[in-house]
């Protein structure tokens, strides 16, 4: 007589294709052209080099006989510069596809930072309490008397009085991730501290406290993991938030200069020429940028909402 074969544990993929979450999303058309449109344009961004004509970032590669052409289809336009080009003779459509690359890697990583820094200060406030819980709830509560984007102009302007006023670009985008970091991660801290007060009173915190498991490792390994529902949700949407602030600080001049500008820098950069007649030099990327946030936006609320078990 021969064993009856055990039953195949289903993949990672299959699992995920089966769950709720993938359920949710497939009924969602606005979700799944919402999904589609970042995805495109991250791949845009990350493939940056081979899609397009020319390195923007690049000044051997300009030519000012060829700026401020206008689109391709125009009656002006010429080949290759389907958007047109700037004063700098900077093809528009590849200005993008670096520049959105900059709103991204600042918009990730500044979102990354503020996560690493709101959750550590939320899982320390929400499992040890007492005095360390109320000190950093009220520098929390202290700073969300101030927008996110006063805190980055402060945080700004302190490095560049500190380092001078004329920083390479590779510096310049350190400093909008810190700043951006230190702006968003009150939201996480808050949300953190009350899911581990909820956590922390429950009978798998007890038997981990109880067979001599230290306080770092529980919140880590057995609280944090619990949590991380609430956090994607933040997550997603203080992405989009995060591109605004850099766009905005960059439309200010006080984010990427325009040797590596982002989707903000160039709006700035267009905003110049616009009653000028070189439309094009800021409608793009202003397109661009508002197809990023929406579409990261939309994502970010069905995310909320398929995440909510009051919505299940």
């Amino acid at each position: 007589m021969t064993d009856a074969p055990l039953p195949q544990t289903p993949g990672l993929l299959a699992r995920a294709i089966d769950s709720d979450i993938f359920y949710a999303f497939r009924r969602s058309k606005l979700t799944m052209v919402a999904a589609g449109i970042v995805l495109l344009l991250v791949l845009a961004a990350v493939l940056a080099p081979l899609i397009a004509m020319q390195n923007p970032f690049d000044p051997a590669q300009l030519d000012l006989m060829n700026s401020r052409i206008s689109p391709l289809w125009t009656a002006e336009g010429q080949k290759p510069f389907l958007f047109g080009t700037d004063e700098q003779g900077r093809d528009v459509f590849s200005a993008i596809l670096y520049g959105m690359r900059i709103s991204l890697i600042v918009g990730i990583l500044g979102v990354g930072l503020a996560a690493v820094l709101g959750i550590g200060l939320g899982l320390i406030a929400g499992y040890v309490g007492g005095a360390v819980d109320s000190l950093i709830m009220r520098i929390a509560d202290v700073q969300l008397t101030f927008p996110a984007i006063l805190i980055a102009l402060l945080i700004d302007g302190v490095v560049k009085s500190l380092l001078g006023n004329h920083l390479d670009a590779s510096t310049m985008l350190i400093v909008l991730v810190i700043a951006i970091g230190l702006s968003f991660w009150v939201q996480y801290a808050r949300t953190v501290r009350g899911l581990v007060m909820v956590e922390k009173n429950k009978d798998y915190v007890a038997a981990a406290q109880l067979i001599g498991l230290p306080a770092r490792v529980i919140m880590l390994r057995h609280v944090l993991p619990n949590t991380m529902g609430p956090i994607l949700v933040i997550a997603t949407i203080n992405l989009a938030l995060a591109i605004i602030t850099e766009a905005t600080l960059s439309f200010l001049g006080s984010g990427m200069p325009d040797t590596m500008p982002s989707l903000g820098t160039l709006i700035r950069i267009g905003n110049n020429y616009l009653f000028s007649g070189e439309w094009w030099v800021i409608a793009f990327p202003g397109i661009a940028l508002a197809s990023l946030i929406l579409s990261i936006n939309l994502v970010g609320d069905w995310l909320r909402d398929a995440l909510n078990p009051k919505l299940q």
